[in-house]
């Protein structure tokens, strides 16, 4: 559904994104991970039109980005991670004013029945500024699936909000990618990443340095991990087996803690970096 080849973007002497390669599958789930400033938001931008490549090209359905990116716009959703939207309108009206744009069939009957879906229902006809962090999170997700995109891109779809609500949200991600609708996400949360991602990649400084599945990329670094206090500092050996973890604990004097790896110790694994929330 995505194909990107040599993917570039540079601010002057700065390379935002850096010759990057991927593909992404039809009714996939992906997520990229990486500390602010890695170029996750770039590319998002880039996917979504608002902003040129430097060098290298993608296609998203057989379309080119930037020859045909009137036809990409038809084809993809965008929930931004600035909430852009109108808080001086009510639900209903932000996204009659999107269905209107892109010409929505039935555009009534979608609105009420995606209002339903996201829970909004109730509060259709209330001005968005008086709607809570997770409301409007579900409005900008509902307003980006309203004219039925093939592609939703999700730029830190939960960031701020309570783990009640980002709990809402993971399931609104799921019923999409169930009814086939391929995603691409940003995502600081690496628990979330390991819950809905079929497949991940990591970027540092523009950069995709690693890409599989969760469980592919613990494999890379080690199943399960020592954590121990060394001077003070926390200090985090991996290890394939539990019985390796095992063996190195019982040769420390100090208290350690054994547990599972996950998506971050990967990352600080292979950049020497750690996910800023």
């Amino acid at each position: 559904m995505i194909r990107i080849s040599g993917l570039s973007k540079e601010y002057g002497p700065l390379k935002a994104v850096d010759n990057l390669n991927l593909e992404i599958k039809e009714a996939e789930i992906f997520g990229l991970l990486g500390p602010n400033g890695a170029g996750k938001t770039t590319v998002i931008q880039m996917l979504n039109t608002l902003t040129w490549p430097t060098s290298g090209r993608a296609e998203i359905g057989g379309f080119d980005l930037v020859s045909e990116a009137n036809k990409v716009k038809w084809l993809i959703g965008v929930s931004p991670q600035e909430m852009n939207l109108d808080r001086e309108l009510t639900a209903r009206e932000n996204l009659r004013i999107h269905g209107l744009m892109y010409r929505t069939k039935a555009i009534d009957q979608r609105i009420n029945e995606l209002l339903s879906w996201a829970e909004l229902n109730n509060q259709a006809d209330v001005l968005v500024k008086t709607y809570s962090g997770g409301m409007k999170r579900r409005l900008l997700i509902v307003r980006a699936i309203m004219h039925r995109p093939k592609v939703l891109f999700l730029d830190e779809p939960t960031v701020g909000l309570d783990p009640q609500i980002r709990r809402q949200i993971w399931d609104l991600i799921r019923n999409l990618n169930q009814d086939g609708t391929t995603i691409l996400f940003t995502t600081h949360y690496i628990e979330e990443a390991e819950l809905l991602c079929h497949r991940v990649g990591i970027l540092s400084h523009g950069r995709l340095i690693t890409l599989g599945t969760p469980q592919e990329l613990r494999n890379q670094v080690g199943q399960f991990v020592v954590e121990s206090m060394d001077d003070g500092v926390t200090n985090y050996r991996l290890f394939d087996t539990r019985e390796q973890a095992y063996r190195f604990a019982e040769e420390r004097a100090d208290d350690v803690v054994i547990r599972e790896s996950n998506l971050e110790d990967v990352f600080i694994k292979l950049t020497g970096e750690r996910i800023e929330r």
